[in-house]
């Protein structure tokens, strides 16, 4: 379940409210994402995956912690973010690398699937 958006880390690309298949999050009034509809969460890591700067953390258990995560110990133990270089999308936030994500998610500008 979608735990945590981290204000520090977030550029307000709005990735993971496009991704998200049950609209949990909501865009703040400073732009940031906020989780406004934690219990609609289905756990399946699409926002953390697409998030180019590894600012979300996904907790696999499908209910919501008692006590939301330290950030600072999830980001200490390569926690925060972590789904996205676990699948092979991008290397992680590494200070200074290139942003790399999943497939784009205009549709409109993909090229056209040939056979």
């Amino acid at each position: 379940m979608i735990e945590i958006v981290s204000r520090e880390r977030c550029i307000a690309c709005d990735k993971c409210i496009e991704v998200c298949p049950t609209n949990v999050f909501d865009r703040g009034a400073d732009g940031i994402p906020v989780i406004d509809r934690q219990s609609d969460c289905q756990t399946c890591f699409m926002c953390e995956a697409y998030c180019p700067v590894d600012a979300l953390f996904v907790d696999p258990r499908s209910h919501p912690l008692p006590e939301p995560p330290d950030e600072a110990e999830l980001a200490a133990d390569g926690l925060l973010g972590s789904y996205r270089k676990q699948i092979g999308w991008g290397r992680g936030r590494v200070p200074g690398a290139k942003l790399a994500v999943g497939p784009s998610l205009d549709r409109a500008a993909r090229a056209p699937l040939t056979s």
